[in-house]
């Protein structure tokens, strides 16, 4: 008898089918043995033969450890907490839910459950986002001081009139920010530290039928004193690219699409170079760019995040990414719509 983890995936839309390949890729170190979705062609799709049309159904059937939850972001609670509430380990493609009061309660789940839960932040685990973070607390950056974190992309009306929930606040939470900039605001949190201020105005400029932001920008204030800057449009046409910034006083680095575009550090002991103008020294004092994922593709960092979890389910290394260092990110998130609700900067 297999002595693998036993996952089910709730959820086999196109992130969910993401998901089933990552899992496959390492069928010698997990099992997928249940996949649930209402629509039950889409999960037959993935698996003929355990394919469910709940993770109720699913977890009266099967056994199962581990519950992978990838449907729209406005369900990822209830499920979340139904697997919790089992007794169940749980991956919840990002972000963790709509609303941090709703956050709260998965991580108040998670606590009485005692299981392990990891939030998908796969770009914490590209190679470029870990020399980066290191070199920042190496002090090799320096007094980090600002950062910027930007997502220009585009998405067709056609990509928000696909599904029914597409562009809605009870089921995606939020538009350009909270969909697609996710990820890039949870880096610029991670390279910057807590987030205590934000101030924000967004807008719907290019699509029909949403009730969400295709347009968002604000400014965060950081514990530290450092301030970052928010772009987020899916109103960019033909679509760029997700890209942060980090600088400090004694180095800077880009990121972007996943890959290090720029790399400037002076390494601890050494005096900063006096400069007085601006340069576009690339990947000085860093070695060769670190290449990465095609951000619109499938890439190894989600595999590396499944890996750390399943190092932290077998006890052998730390979750890196947990309920709230993804909470984190929805608190900047959410208080960017209240500020452009309000008109007013938001305390965190």
């Amino acid at each position: 008898m297999s002595t693998l983890p036993k996952f089910a995936l709730v959820g086999a839309g196109v992130i969910g089918t993401h998901h089933a390949k990552v899992m496959g890729e390492l069928a010698d170190r997990l099992s997928l043995v249940a996949v649930a979705d209402v629509d039950i062609d889409k999960a037959s799709a993935l698996s003929a033969e355990h394919a469910y049309p709940s993770l109720t159904a699913a977890l009266a059937a099967e056994e199962i450890d581990v519950v992978v939850v990838c449907t729209p972001t406005g369900l990822h609670g209830e499920i979340a907490i139904e697997a919790l509430s089992a007794g169940k380990h749980v991956i919840i493609e990002k972000p963790a839910e709509v609303t941090v009061a709703r956050t709260d309660e998965i991580i108040r789940a998670r606590q009485k459950a005692g299981t392990l839960v990891t939030v998908i932040s796969q770009h914490r685990f590209d190679p470029s986002t870990e020399q980066v973070l290191a070199a920042i607390a190496a002090g090799e950056f320096g007094r980090v001081t600002s950062g910027i974190a930007s997502i220009d992309w585009w998405r067709g009306q056609s990509y928000y009139d696909s599904g029914g929930w597409r562009g809605t606040w009870e089921l995606d939470g939020g538009g350009a920010l909270m969909n697609q900039g996710v990820h890039t605001v949870d880096l610029l949190i991670a390279a910057l530290g807590r987030p205590v201020e934000v101030f924000a105005c967004t807008g719907t400029l290019a699509h029909e039928r949403i009730e969400v932001e295709d347009v968002a920008t604000g400014v965060v204030r950081f514990e530290s004193g450092a301030l970052g800057v928010l772009h987020a449009t899916t109103a960019a046409y033909p679509g760029l690219s997700a890209r942060l910034q980090v600088h400090g006083d004694r180095g800077s680095a880009v990121i972007d699409n996943d890959e290090l575009a720029f790399f400037h550090a002076t390494p601890a002991g050494s005096a900063a170079e006096e400069r007085f103008m601006g340069t576009n020294r690339v990947i000085s004092g860093g070695g060769a760019p670190t290449a990465s994922s095609n951000p619109g593709m499938l890439s190894d960092a989600h595999r590396r995040q499944y890996l750390n979890f399943l190092g932290a389910l077998a006890g052998t290394e730390e979750l890196r990414v947990d309920l709230e260092t993804n909470r984190q990110a929805v608190a900047v998130i959410t208080a960017a719509y209240e500020s452009s609700r309000t008109g007013k900067p938001v305390i965190l």
